[in-house]
């Protein structure tokens, strides 16, 4: 894979954003609502909502406020919250490590599971752990990832309180973090009592979200394996003494990676996604939960920034994926 065809990646990520940004701003401003009537108290003066919907341009017509928030996106600036009045940006970023945090986990979590269930259906194949792998992939997948939060909240943190189920880290907790990954910052600092009360409060989250994408994993890559299990140059590497595991591990395993490795990639985006409702249930606060309370708010200009946000994040996510063709397929750097 060439420098130049990165760049060509590159370039096309402009329009794509571009065409989000119209598409989100004419959808959010045909809505019936006022965000200004949900930010003033009953009962108050028109003059006073006329002076908000002057301050928040609102008063102008959609395509002189899209002009006016395309010229200050360009600068870097996504505009000022309506509910929050804060800078759009400094919300984001101050949320968004975060919820990077909760979905990286998630996703070793998933690769994890993934591949160990993949590896065991396919090792064992035809005996009594294959049809244990293929169930665990059934349920996960049939059960959506809220569902499981719910089922975890309820056997995990009240019926038998395991672990905690609101929050980020314990309120008591000796803990002055200088950045937003907090997990990260507290094991490169050895904070190890942090860690542990950061890994806690994660994991319910990071497994609802897991579960469902492990079990796709575990369907791909499995009949991946199983595939690639009858090519020659797998009967000629057992022709050479190796054995089933070492066969499985070292020779199979690299060339069925690619199509988990696609599945991976695209559904990082979904977990990003999926943190909305995962975050309001574990009160998490991450831009999952930032972005319920500004629908509930109607607060347009921090909708927009979250959804360039996600938008942002897949656009990466994607060429990632690109890139990680040319570890494991020789050939795709030839393209």
């Amino acid at each position: 894979m060439t420098s130049s065809y990165l760049l060509k990646r590159l370039l096309w990520a402009l329009p794509t954003l571009f065409g989000v940004a119209v598409v989100v701003f004419v959808l959010l401003r045909v809505v019936p609502g006022d965000p200004i009537a949900m930010m003033v108290p009953p009962g108050a003066h028109s003059e006073d909502i006329a002076r908000l919907r002057e301050m928040y341009g609102l008063n102008a017509s959609i395509w002189s406020q899209f002009i006016h928030w395309l010229g200050q996106l360009l600068q870097g600036d996504l505009g000022n919250s309506i509910s929050l009045r804060e800078k759009v940006v400094s919300l984001v970023l101050s949320k968004l490590p975060a919820t990077l945090e909760l979905v990286i986990v998630a996703m070793l979590i998933a690769i994890a599971l993934g591949l160990a269930a993949a590896m065991t259906g396919v090792y064992f194949r035809g005996r009594w752990p294959e049809l244990a792998a293929d169930g665990f992939a059934g349920i996960a997948l049939a059960i959506p990832d809220f569902l499981w939060a719910l089922l975890f909240v309820l056997l995990l943190g009240v019926l038998f309180p395991l672990l905690p189920i609101s929050g980020r880290i314990d309120p008591g907790t000796e803990f002055e973090p200088r950045t937003g990954f907090y997990l990260l910052e507290a094991l490169v600092t050895g904070q190890l009592g942090a860690a542990r009360a950061l890994v806690a409060h994660l994991l319910l989250p990071a497994f609802a979200l897991a579960l469902p994408l492990a079990a796709g994993i575990t369907r791909v890559l499995k009949s991946s394996l199983i595939e690639i299990m009858n090519q020659d140059y797998i009967v000629l590497a057992r022709v050479k003494g190796y054995s089933r595991a070492r066969t499985l591990w070292r020779v199979a395993l690299r060339n069925a990676l690619i199509p988990a490795v696609t599945l991976t990639g695209v559904q990082f985006t979904f977990l990003v996604g999926g943190t909305v409702l995962i975050e309001y249930i574990f009160s998490y606060p991450g831009i999952g939960n930032l972005a319920i309370g500004a629908v509930i708010q109607r607060d347009l200009p921090l909708i927009q920034g979250l959804v360039l946000t996600f938008a942002c994040l897949f656009i990466i996510t994607n060429l990632l994926v690109d890139l990680s063709y040319t570890l494991l397929n020789p050939k795709v750097r030839q393209v």
